[in-house]
């Protein structure tokens, strides 16, 4: 059983940063790509950042290209998602997502595992 657990979420100003994680425990996924997403409200779920087992292997959605950087801690079971030049745009609920076969994804449909999300709101 796998279970991912988000946390750093909070309330900034616009242009301020904050540094997500997500701890994996259960089954390693080490060894396999890592993904965040987020959801705004009434919107639909979205990609955000994607990682591969090998660490310089990394995918990002247009809109935070540039703001956004995702690592991981493979021997830790950790992953980060750190924003900088954050915008009220990017307030949502932050998913921690896992997959199980190689490759990237930026569809959640190709993602097996989820955390319960950390809320990220950013003021004007």
């Amino acid at each position: 059983q796998v279970q991912l657990v988000e946390s750093g979420g909070g309330l900034v100003q616009a242009g301020g940063s904050l540094r997500l994680s997500c701890a994996a425990s259960g089954r390693g996924l080490a060894n396999y790509p890592m993904g965040w997403f987020r959801q705004a409200p009434g919107k639909e779920r979205e990609f955000v950042a994607a990682i591969a087992w090998s660490k310089h292997i990394t995918s990002y959605a247009d809109s935070v290209k540039g703001r956004f950087t995702i690592s991981r801690d493979s021997a830790r079971n950790m992953v980060y998602l750190q924003m900088n030049s954050l915008k009220p745009e990017d307030t949502a609920i932050y998913y921690c997502a896992g997959r199980t076969v190689s490759g990237l994804a930026q569809s959640d449909g190709e993602y097996r595992y989820w955390g319960q999300g950390t809320q990220v709101t950013v003021s004007s």
